[in-house]
């Protein structure tokens, strides 16, 4: 029973993190957005080593084979410790970039970001309906039907 509430508390530990990190990274600012990436490296990483089988040390002639851990697991998050060290120190080198030359490290809106918004706003369909139905029959549709196609020789 207590080994039982021991995974209980690990598994709401990797799903706080997580949660946080996926949190974290839907944020405008790169360096919440990093905090982000290496809080849901981190919780990934543990869900990866309680996957894996516990025992003793997985050394040929050590232990005995069937009383092995499982080296999978624990090689993955090796891995993955790795990449997520250098993911997190090229979004760092991205984060530092934009406040060295704008002062601040937020992500501004773009061009088409600012059209799509305007666009929903006045419920406007981003591109001709070639579907052939009526405008009345579909009540998104406000801009004028597409011409009809001309059919070629053939």
């Amino acid at each position: 029973m207590r080994a039982a509430g021991a995974n209980l508390v690990s598994f709401i530990t990797i799903g706080v993190l997580v949660g946080c990190g996926v949190t974290l990274l839907l944020e405008r600012s790169l360096s919440r957005i990093l905090l982000g990436v290496i809080l849901i490296g981190n919780g990934v990483n543990l869900l990866i080593v309680f996957g894996g089988r516990s025992g003793e040390a997985p050394v040929v002639g050590v232990s005995d084979e069937a009383a092995m851990s499982d080296a999978l697991p624990q090689a993955m998050v090796l891995t993955a410790i790795v990449i997520t060290f250098g993911f997190t120190a090229f979004l760092l080198a991205i984060s530092y970039r934009s406040w060295y030359l704008s002062g601040d490290d937020e992500v501004p809106d773009d061009i088409e970001d600012r059209e799509i918004v305007r666009r929903t706003a006045q419920h406007e369909v981003s591109a001709a309906d070639l579907t052939g139905e009526p405008p009345t029959a579909d009540p998104q549709q406000v801009d004028a039907p597409a011409p009809p196609r001309e059919e070629g020789p053939g």
